[in-house]
């Protein structure tokens, strides 16, 4: 007899193992559900989106045709960070909207959250050139940004997706193979959170065989969620 955990395994690569068949048209997620904010955190996200729009000698910006900020639910517990935009992402003005968008999609529905049950946002809010890697200088620029955004949404889980969100906010010297799967605790300004680390949706997408551990972390997020009850 399968165990229930080992049903719950295959269920969840029956969720996730269809990178395959992709479709490369990017989630079209302009028609989004509003969330009725208090007046502070909504001017202090206006403030917030403001500043990087404002911010001057800044080549992602000027390349970019997008700011890309956030999106889901700015009133969940759960926050999710990646690293930069990409081509999808730059077009549509929205995090996690490509290939990568669609396999996080699947993660999180394996643990029954979606995109009206989390926030998403980046370390950097404007595409590189090429999709490359942020540079350090470009990571430093944008630290204070992401670092006010998370006090201002003020999650009580933060993921962080893959190892630039992680030595962004967490340490340059750590290693992801060592740090996923455990939790931090961290503070952000005002906000003290429980920190994850998990592996980036595009990572996973051409390291197939790391999903086993993502769905240990994924487990991971779905216990802490019953714990706190969130």
């Amino acid at each position: 007899m399968i165990k229930n955990s080992s049903l719950k395994l295959i269920k969840y690569f029956n969720l996730i193992n269809y990178n395959l068949i992709y479709n490369n048209k990017a989630i079209n997620r302009y028609k989004k559900e509003k969330f009725e904010l208090s007046e502070d955190q909504a001017e202090s996200l206006n403030l917030l989106k403001k500043s990087i729009l404002n911010l001057k000698n800044c080549d992602l910006k000027n390349q970019a045709k997008n700011i890309v900020f956030n999106d889901g639910n700015p009133k969940s517990n759960i926050m999710l960070i990646g690293e930069a935009p990409g081509a999808n992402e730059d077009l549509e003005g929205l995090p996690f909207v490509g290939r990568a968008g669609q396999l996080l999609d699947k993660m999180l529905s394996a643990i029954n959250l979606d995109r009206q049950k989390v926030y998403i946002s980046n370390i950097i809010n404007y595409r590189p050139p090429d999709n490359r890697r942020p540079t350090e200088d470009e990571i430093k620029r944008y630290l204070p940004f992401i670092t006010k955004h998370i006090e201002i949404i003020k999650p009580r889980i933060l993921v962080l997706l893959g190892s630039t969100a992680m030595n962004a906010l967490i340490g340059k010297d750590n290693v992801i193979s060592k740090m996923r799967g455990k939790w931090i605790e961290k503070q952000f300004g005002t906000c003290k959170t429980s920190v994850i680390i998990t592996f980036h949706p595009a990572f996973l997408m051409r390291q197939p065989a790391q999903k086993k551990l993502a769905w240990i972390d994924l487990k991971m997020i779905r216990d802490k969620k019953t714990n706190l009850k969130i």
